[in-house]
């Protein structure tokens, strides 16, 4: 509105109570650094008053923000994880949009003793399983069935014991598990895997080599990524470690081995 002089009148029209027309003061009215703290009504100005902030308006030393008045800023990066020690689905928690999977196979069953030679009456430790490592972009992806590789089964004498077996991700990545042990100081090899970023291979048992003056011991038990191998004369593997070699007393004989340990899987999930 504009401002109107009457001089036959004696009047001023379009002045606000304020003196100024529509008592609107338009930014270019104002002189730079006209406004100060000092004429801001109770020194503070209102959420609905601040439009937009420069960074090159910030200066100085900015005071203690409490964490519970930071609003709208996402959480990023590592924030949960699940484990499987058996067969299951793993099931996006909400907002994850990347995991990391480690897969670990079985261990191998270790060695079991033949009865048949001196030669043959311990013998050597299984191999642990095999790890695969990927990264998976879960955008798409709400759920994945996960196997867990059972242990190998160190046999009875005479038998034969068994490998280790395969721990998946669904079709995304899996770890083979270890090789079995077998008689006259034959280890079992360690497990690989397939269809990882990146593969971490099990150790290899060991040859059975240890005596004393009562007991002829069996080879030890390679390790996974993530368990232990057998080295004791009841002990199974641990997550993928193989099973430790039949012993035999010093009489002759051959005796059982150690179970391997059973595969693993580790997820860490991602936003």
């Amino acid at each position: 509105m504009a401002i109107v002089f009457d001089s036959d009148a004696g009047t001023i029209t379009g002045l606000s109570v304020g003196g100024l027309p529509d008592g609107v003061v338009d930014a270019d009215t104002l002189a730079s650094n006209s406004v100060n703290a000092a004429k801001i009504v109770d020194g503070t100005i209102v959420d609905s008053e601040v439009t937009s902030l420069a960074a090159s308006k910030l200066t100085g030393a900015l005071p203690a923000i409490s964490g519970a008045s930071l609003t709208g800023i996402p959480v990023t990066g590592l924030t949960s994880q699940q484990v499987f020690t058996s067969s299951g689905t793993w099931t996006k928690p909400t907002g994850i949009t990347k995991i990391k999977v480690y897969v670990c196979g079985g261990g191998g069953g270790g060695g079991s003793g033949n009865s048949g030679s001196w030669t043959q009456w311990t013998a050597g430790g299984a191999g642990g399983g095999g790890t695969a490592v990927k990264i998976i972009d879960v955008t798409s992806i709400s759920s994945v069935t996960v196997t867990i590789g059972a242990g190998g089964v160190s046999n009875n004498v005479n038998v034969a014991s068994t490998a280790g077996g395969t721990s998946s991700f669904g079709s995304h990545c899996s770890g083979y598990g270890g090789g079995a042990g077998a008689a006259q100081h034959v280890p079992g090899q360690g497990g690989g895997a397939t269809g990882g970023d990146y593969i971490i291979y099990g150790d290899s048992g060991t040859k059975n080599s240890q005596h004393t003056s009562t007991w002829f011991y069996g080879g030890k038990g390679g390790a996974s990524f993530f368990g232990r191998g057998a080295s004791g004369t009841t002990q199974p593997g641990v997550q993928g470690g193989g099973g430790q070699g039949a012993r035999s007393p010093d009489t002759g004989g051959g005796s059982d081995g150690t179970d391997g340990g059973a595969g693993f899987c580790l997820v860490e999930e991602y936003k």
